[in-house]
This record gives C-alpha cells, sequence and structure tokens, in this order.
C-alpha cells in the first residue's frame, strides 16, 4: 500500500504538464561538414559562402535548432515557408553574429529585429537527386515563393585549387566567414561527411569553461586565461583574443566557448588557442 507522501508525490507529478514534448523535438539527422584539405578535386564540388549564423532546419511545421529545440520565431516568419523540408542558416548579415544571437534567444520575437534576418537555404533534406539537382530546386523554389527572408544559397563551381584559393581569399577580406564545399554529385546523406567541407582562415573547436586563471602584470584583478576542456577529457588554457570586458566579465564557468587555433599537437591539445565568443546553446 502506497503512503500519503507517496500518494501525493505520484498526484504532483502526473498533474506537472509534460514540458518536454512541448517545448522540444528530437533532434533530426543533418549533414555536418568536415574541414577542407589539400589533395581534394575542388572540381566535383559546388562552392558557397559560409554564412556565419544559426543553423535552423525547417520539417514542413516547425523550426527548430539542430539541437532540436524550437525557434522563436514569429508567426508570420514561418507562415510562408514551404511544407518541403529545409535546412539552412538564420543570418543577418557579415560579423553580426552576435546581434543575430540575441534575436533568436529572446522567448518573445520582437517582430522589427526578424524583419532583419534571412533564412539561407541551401539543402533539402531526404530530398532526391544530386545535390546539383536539389540546388537548382532550392533556387527555383525560393523564386516562385517570392518570400523576402527565404534565400536559396548561391552555389558555383570553380575550375582549380587556385581559382579556390583566390576566391577565399577574396571572401575573407571582404568579412566572410568562409566558404564552404558541397559534392555535386552526393545524394542526400546525414552525419559528418566529406560530401560537405568548410574552408576558413584558422580551424576553430569548441570548449567548456571549468576555470579561471588570475591574471598577472596589467591583467591584475581580470582573468589572465580560461581553463577549458574538451569533449574527450583534454584541459588547457586559452589567454590570446580575450578583451577587457571578456577579462573583467568573462564567460560563465560551465559556459562552452568557441576558439581558433593554428593546429594540434602530437597529444591533441591546441597549438595557439585564440578565444573567438561563446558558443550559444540553443
Amino acid at each position: 500500500m502506497h503512503s500519503l507522501r507517496q500518494l501525493l508525490a505520484l498526484i504532483c507529478c502526473l498533474s506537472m504538464p509534460v514540458l518536454f514534448a512541448a517545448d522540444r523535438i528530437a533532434p533530426s539527422a543533418i549533414v555536418l561538414a568536415e574541414v577542407y584539405r589539400q589533395g581534394i578535386d575542388v572540381t566535383q564540388y559546388l562552392v558557397s559562402e559560409k554564412y556565419d549564423g544559426v543553423r535552423g532546419i525547417w520539417d514542413g511545421k516547425t523550426l527548430r535548432h539542430r539541437s532540436g529545440n524550437l525557434i522563436s520565431a514569429p508567426a508570420w516568419f514561418v507562415a510562408s515557408l514551404p511544407p518541403t523540408p529545409l535546412d539552412g542558416e538564420l543570418w543577418l548579415a557579415r560579423g553580426k553574429f552576435s546581434e543575430l544571437a540575441k534575436i533568436i534567444r529572446r522567448a518573445q520575437p520582437i517582430d522589427d529585429e526578424w524583419r532583419q534576418v534571412r533564412y539561407m537555404i541551401f539543402e533539402l533534406p531526404n530530398a532526391t537527386g544530386t545535390f546539383s539537382e536539389r540546388a537548382q530546386r532550392i533556387k527555383i523554389m525560393v523564386n516562385e515563393l517570392k518570400v523576402p527572408w527565404l534565400q536559396a544559397v548561391d552555389q558555383f563551381p570553380v575550375a582549380n585549387t587556385a581559382a579556390l584559393m583566390k576566391l577565399f581569399k577574396h571572401y575573407v577580406k571582404g568579412g566572410a566567414e568562409g566558404l564552404m564545399l558541397h559534392r555535386s554529385d552526393s545524394p542526400y546523406v546525414t552525419g559528418r561527411s566529406d560530401v560537405l567541407l568548410k574552408l576558413k582562415p584558422l580551424p576553430d573547436a569548441e570548449a567548456r569553461v571549468i576555470a579561471y586563471v588570475p591574471g598577472k602584470g596589467k591583467f591584475v584583478g581580470l582573468v589572465g586565461a580560461l581553463e577549458v576542456e574538451m569533449s574527450d577529457g583534454k584541459r588547457f588554457r586559452i589567454g590570446s583574443g580575450l578583451s577587457d570586458a571578456d577579462r573583467a566579465n568573462p564567460p560563465p564557468i560551465g559556459s562552452l566557448v568557441t576558439y581558433r587555433y593554428q593546429e594540434l599537437t602530437a597529444r591533441g591539445i591546441p597549438r595557439f588557442p585564440r578565444f573567438w565568443r561563446v558558443r550559444e546553446e540553443f
């Protein structure tokens, strides 16, 4: 027989709202990029700008992050999206990621802010055909819908590696984060795959802040470095790239930060890590 306390606990649990089902959708299997490396036949790929935005997956009814969390977009923003599943990047402009993150993070979206956001489409989840064919279907669909905030990512071929590198320097000089390469003959695939490659000035990764290292010299009284932990348990410190504001109000313990580095040591530790920004966990 249940005790009175057990019965009360059971009633309490049964009466609680199930927030998980309403606020979160299971993450979708989507394509994730590998890092570009020398020796790849770039003529087999279509190239596009790497947009510094927030990944948005539309399943035909709801817009969500790759984590599965719902994106709090205004009703009018999603009302004109097609029933076709879409994969793309919510984007403001080059160098505007922080402003975009603030917009996306609000539980109650602000219309004037969202009218600046563009949904840059680069894939049709689970669609048939080669990527080249899917890219063409995206372009046709966007042109027919005529939704101002829905845009097709421009995909184009390059003649050779030299042409790719020249283009890369031009985009980066203009403020772009880098380039993406998508194998033109690939069917739709999910997971991390070399059918999709990212080319950036320096590789980047994420690590969890676990402690602060006190500053010395001109940084006395401030944070000198962040002690961080990688997903595999390896620990190291990030001191470069922190602004005075970051040192006075550092990323919270437990937060995920993105850093850039030159290469990995034999032990798998980043060489010359440089703080880039707090990694938004939506």
